[in-house]
């Protein structure tokens, strides 16, 4: 073979492994830029988010599909997943007892799997506990199966009024990981207030009169319904703090995270919140974008609500987080004494050490039919 020929054979055969070497497929449509998945993970959770649903038993349930969090036949297949739910499942729609059977059956097949599940109350669900009836509609009522069967379901005695007083609170605060160096995040429906009076000891002191406040209004007789009925008003006997806890500067009702349109105020809220309740981000529904998952300031603030209803028509979205540590390359020279996870901590526990070096990965995403959207990303190195 000519000199000249065997060169040109030699030098195509490197181009060629090189090529192989460093070629990667371009993302496919869709997706949030093709960063590659993070590989060697000691530890991961994921947390899944979803706002208002207004009755729309449909729509919920493909949104959890959307989501991986259910299967084709509306089972919990999403392991140790967390899911939170920010209230205001009822009214404009006509099947909100679906979509709270649907949460209590859920509720069961997630622990089981090592998974959980977490409901709050939105301003509907309390409105229509204390009788304010204004959006409920006539064919939710007749869904029901009229209006004294669906009274005495959302009494403190009935199937829903229990499960309200035992698995539901107005606000949660979520902590991502069992370790203390995780993010953590707060939720409630509306907005959280800095100023608000009883904000600490958050999340309990909230939740205390949230509590209080739906156990008067649920303990029978209930409030005959607004309407057709005169408006009773809250409970008798309620307090002070249980008024301003239902008032529009409270966390059922307040928008001021999602409507004011000044950014330097709204992320100067987030910070002062951030500091009192020692979060990451705030995250809430009750105001809704109809395109999007709106997020500010650097996303310590996301509002979920994007009107997934057929009372809305708006987009069909949750919110995804997903956290992750990293072993970094160990140093040979220093011992590490071994850490466990606890057991619920996952499905099963995870070996990490305690003093030992990991990648802290936080990626936040809104999840939309067919994509995902990139809202954040945050790495760092930790120790435990």
């Amino acid at each position: 073979m000519p000199l000249p020929t065997r060169l040109f054979l030699v030098l195509a055969v490197i181009a060629t492994a090189l090529v192989l070497a460093f070629w990667r497929p371009h993302a496919p449509p869709g997706s949030d830029g093709g960063a590659p998945s993070p590989g060697g993970e000691a530890f991961r959770q994921r947390l899944v988010a979803v706002g208002d649903l207004h009755g729309d038993i449909d729509n919920a349930k493909r949104v959890l599909r959307m989501a991986g969090l259910t299967d084709k036949a509306d089972g919990w297949a999403a392991g140790n997943d967390i899911f939170v739910q920010t209230g205001d499942c009822v009214d404009r729609g006509t099947f909100a007892r679906e979509i709270y059977d649907l949460w209590y059956r859920l509720r069961g097949e997630a622990q089981a799997a090592g998974g959980r599940v977490i409901n709050l109350l939105g301003n509907h669900e309390v409105m229509n506990a204390i009788g304010d009836w204004r959006y409920v509609t006539q064919a939710d009522i007749k869904h029901w199966g009229g209006t004294e069967n669906r009274q005495r379901e959302l009494s403190k005695d009935g199937w829903l009024g229990k499960d309200w007083l035992a698995n539901y609170s107005i606000s949660a605060l979520v902590p991502i990981s069992p370790f203390a160096s995780a993010p953590t995040y707060s939720f409630q429906h509306g907005s959280l207030r800095p100023s608000f009076p009883n904000l600490t000891p958050y999340p309990d002191a909230i939740n205390r009169l949230g509590h209080s406040l739906l156990t008067r209004a649920l303990t029978p007789p209930l409030a005959p319904p607004y309407p057709p009925n005169p408006y009773s008003g809250l409970p008798a006997g309620t307090t002070r703090e249980e008024a301003e806890l239902y008032d529009g500067g409270g966390p059922l009702w307040w928008r001021g995270l999602a409507d004011v349109e000044d950014d330097r105020i709204v992320c100067g809220w987030a910070k002062e919140l951030q500091e009192k309740i020692g979060v990451r981000r705030v995250i809430g529904g009750h105001t809704p974008d109809f395109d999007k998952i709106v997020h500010r300031c650097n996303a310590s603030v996301i509002i979920i609500d994007t009107g997934i209803s057929y009372a809305y028509g708006g987009v069909l979205s949750a919110l995804e987080i997903i956290y992750s540590l990293t072993p970094v390359p160990k140093d040979d020279s220093h011992r590490q004494d071994p850490f466990v996870a606890p057991a619920n901590a996952t499905d099963e526990p995870h070996v990490l050490h305690a003093g030992g070096k990991y990648i802290e990965r936080e990626e936040v995403n809104a999840i939309y039919v067919g994509h995902k959207k990139r809202i954040a990303l945050e790495v760092r190195q930790i120790v435990l």
